[in-house]
């Protein structure tokens, strides 16, 4: 009896810490025939309340994007074109500040195909992806496709999921011919919600036209046009509707164009785009020509022909006449507006979906607004201030501003491409340089080709200077390894630097060269491992405690653990004292040795990167696949905490008595 009851425990043992193997997404799948040699291959997955999906179009530098991946496609079949997705959210990320973009509730893949080899019936496709809530987990889910062929009637789709501890078909699925198409998923929401992304596009492009209108191209038209539809119309009740009709058709050319171009390539593809690394060094150079133009140096115009021929459009009269009007006034204003409505859309972008639009409508409303206020309001023309040669130095510094924005493209390519030849140090001096340049500008003491000459600075002009060299001096402290927390999102991150510690700073208590074999500075200047072995060895000769973080290099509530609790004073000198730190990254895409490579014991999976054996170790090991995963273990890897054994994402204070629970243990 007492033997069934034993097992019978541990049975109930196992299943416990098997419960913890989380799997968040269940998918189905199907075969939709297209003709002959194309097909559709559809993915369908159903996410649990509170969980998310990144998608594949999740910039770079943020989470783990979603990724497509197909073994077999060499001789056999082709893509068309990239896989397409079902509806997203897109919503900014203060951990890795992107604006990061996921799928709720549900979500659809379709990859289209074509085949160029009958003879071969058999597709074996991957997804790899991230599935967020409180923990993240990374989800490697294998499918193995059957193409009919014409002779047959059905085919069978197999799901192979390689997370849970079984290496069996989850699912198989017969799809009978023709099958009907699958409509895309759609994300129900309670409470519908803008995305801060699109606030915080609408009121920067909103800013932006501001700026647009008191340039050299803009300004001096006010008070004309005003003073035309005052004249022209009968009575006063006329001149205002004509005024407030100019003014939407301005907005509405300006949403046109962000239409247009989303329409052209479409929002994935713009997301998609805008974290390119040609794309990022092609819109640096593009910026770098803007910003030129803006100084002085030339001016981008479009050909004077456009615009005679919508001047004469414009003496028809009417509501035509007066739309004509305004894309006047864009043909002719756009060697100011130009710059600006470009970098807007880029930017736009890279949030995918409407941004472009949310972005035009600002921009315009901007510039629209005051021709239609001073069209009811006539008597306010009078306390315009008068053009001058103010408004060039708008224009000027303008110019300085997107020169300095070219820079963030272009670290964004380094960034990317890990070349270090923009390391933080060199983007905060370049920048120092560009608004030190500025604040001497201000100050009257370097002059522009087009600036008129100025027999004293104006209090304007001064209150820009001081706001300008403060600037400067905030950011020269940044070479030293200051945060600067009011551009954080801009430079580089401060371990992509020469002096990742600042020069002279904390850091330097303990060198790199009296750093452990195998070990760096972690978050905090943690002394950390990113081996299990090294850091076990080392754990040996100092005889202290093991902790294993298990983490990812795009796990959003690992940084948040490692921001709002590692960095706790109490919690800070246990970690840095108390413990030997191993940091294992279970998303770590670096290949391991051939004669390393194996097939996991536990899920099946083929186990050929570092992030593979990590993951299969917290797995085999832990029954769970979640991160963050913290473990305390003693010098032999049993666990500490015997009621926890594992803790993930929880606050400062339960951390805490985890870590002295799991330590007192170990001193006993």
């Amino acid at each position: 009896m007492r033997k069934y009851i034993f097992l019978l425990l541990v049975f109930m043992a196992f299943a416990k810490g098997n419960a913890q193997i989380l799997d968040p997404v269940k998918w189905t799948t199907k075969i939709e025939k297209k003709s002959e040699t194309n097909f559709i291959l559809i993915f369908n997955g159903d996410i649990e309340e509170g969980w998310h999906v990144y998608s594949q179009f999740t910039p770079e530098g943020g989470p783990l994007a979603m990724e497509v991946v197909f073994k077999n496609q060499q001789g056999n079949f082709n893509l068309v074109g990239k896989a397409k997705e079902s509806k997203t959210r897109t919503a900014y990320n203060d951990v890795f500040e992107v604006n990061e973009t996921f799928f709720e509730k549900n979500v659809q893949i379709r990859q289209e195909i074509t085949v160029v080899n009958p003879k071969n019936s058999k597709i074996d496709a991957v997804l790899n992806y991230q599935v967020c809530k409180e923990v993240c987990i990374n989800q490697e889910k294998k499918f193995n496709f059957t193409i009919p062929s014409a002779s047959k009637t059905e085919a069978k789709v197999i799901v192979v999921d390689t997370a849970n501890t079984n290496v069996a078909p989850l699912k198989t699925e017969e799809v009978k011919q023709p099958v009907v198409s699958v409509p895309e998923a759609k994300v129900v929401s309670s409470k519908p919600e803008v995305p801060k992304g699109l606030w915080s596009i609408f009121f920067i492009a909103f800013l932006s036209g501001f700026a647009a209108l008191l340039t050299p191209c803009v300004f001096p038209m006010i008070p004309m046009t005003v003073s035309f539809f005052t004249k022209q119309s009968r009575n006063k009740a006329a001149g205002i509707r004509n005024a407030i009709i100019y003014g939407i058709s301005i907005i509405l050319i300006y949403v046109i164009l962000g239409l247009f171009v989303t329409w052209i390539f479409g929002a994935d593809a713009l997301n998609a785009l805008s974290t390119n690394v040609w794309f990022n060094i092609v819109f640096f150079i593009l910026l770098v020509v803007f910003a030129t133009s803006f100084l002085g140096a030339f001016e981008i115009m479009l050909p004077n022909s456009w615009a005679t021929k919508v001047d004469r459009q414009a003496d028809r009269g009417g509501v035509v006449g007066i739309l004509f009007m305004a894309l006047a006034l864009a043909i002719v204003s756009f060697s100011c507006t130009g710059p600006i409505v470009g970098t807007l859309l880029v930017d736009a972008a890279s949030k995918g979906g409407i941004a472009p639009v949310v972005g035009m409508f600002g921009f315009s409303l901007a510039l629209a607004l005051p021709f239609m206020l001073f069209a009811m309001f006539p008597g306010w023309l009078n306390s315009l201030p008068k053009s001058g040669g103010w408004l060039n130095t708008v224009k000027v510094i303008l110019g300085f501003l997107e020169l300095a924005l070219a820079f963030k493209f272009l670290s964004n390519a380094d960034l990317v491409l890990q070349l270090h030849l923009l390391e933080r140090e060199v983007f905060l001096a370049i920048w120092i340089a560009i608004f030190g340049t500025l604040s001497l500008y201000l100050f009257g003491k370097i002059t522009m080709p087009h600036d008129s000459p100025m027999p004293h600075i104006s209090v304007g002009k001064l209150s820009l200077g001081l706001l300008s060299l403060t600037f400067t001096i905030y950011m020269i402290p940044g070479l030293w390894g200051a945060p600067l927390k009011l551009i954080n999102a801009f430079p580089p991150p401060m371990e992509y630097s020469e002096s990742p510690f600042g020069v002279g700073g904390s850091a330097a208590a303990l060198p790199v060269a009296s750093l452990p074999e195998g070990a760096k500075f972690g978050p905090h200047q943690i002394v950390v491992f990113d081996d299990y072995e090294k850091g076990l060895a080392y754990a040996k000769t100092v005889n202290k405690p093991i902790m294993l973080d298990f983490t990812g290099f795009a796990c959003v509530n690992c940084r948040k653990m490692e921001n709002n609790v590692w960095s706790d004073t109490r919690v800070l000198s246990i970690l840095k004292n108390d413990v030997v730190l191993i940091s294992l990254y279970v998303d770590d895409k670096r290949d391991l040795p051939k004669n390393e490579q194996f097939v996991s014991k536990t899920t099946g999976s083929e186990i050929e990167t570092v992030g593979d054996k990590w993951a299969d170790f917290m797995i085999t090991k832990y029954k769970t696949n979640t991160q963050p995963l913290y473990v305390l273990t003693d010098l032999e890897g049993n666990s500490l905490n015997q009621e926890k054994p594992t803790i993930s994402y929880v606050g400062v204070d339960e951390y805490e008595i985890w870590l002295k629970e799991g330590i007192s243990k170990f001193k006993k």
